[in-house]
């Protein structure tokens, strides 16, 4: 009877700590986004567009005076996309990028 109670008592422990080990690890398809890092957009330029993507996953940025921004032409706006306030349209069209301070 001790023998069971001894085994059942190590098995009981080897699962428990098996389990939290699966458990404190990170999946792979975890999401892990950070908007307060800089991440260089090379095609970010005034005539270039925005993919929806990354129009969709920035910031709104209502009050753009706060963050020393001019005030953006009639039809467009600024969010704050991976370290840079993009100035663009609803069609993606981009007036002007500034990285953020």
């Amino acid at each position: 009877m001790k023998l069971v109670r001894r085994a059942f008592a190590i098995s009981t422990l080897a699962f428990t700590l098996a389990s939290g080990i699966a458990i404190a690890q990170d999946h792979p398809d975890q999401d892990h986004h950070d908007n307060s890092h800089y991440v260089r957009h090379t095609d970010w330029k005034k005539g270039h567009r925005i993919q929806h993507d990354d129009w969709n996953r920035g910031e709104a940025l209502a009050d753009w005076k706060a963050h020393h921004l001019h005030q953006p032409p009639a039809g467009y706006e600024w969010r704050l996309i991976d370290g840079q306030y993009v100035c663009a349209n609803n069609d993606g069209l981009i007036f002007q990028v500034t990285v953020a301070h």
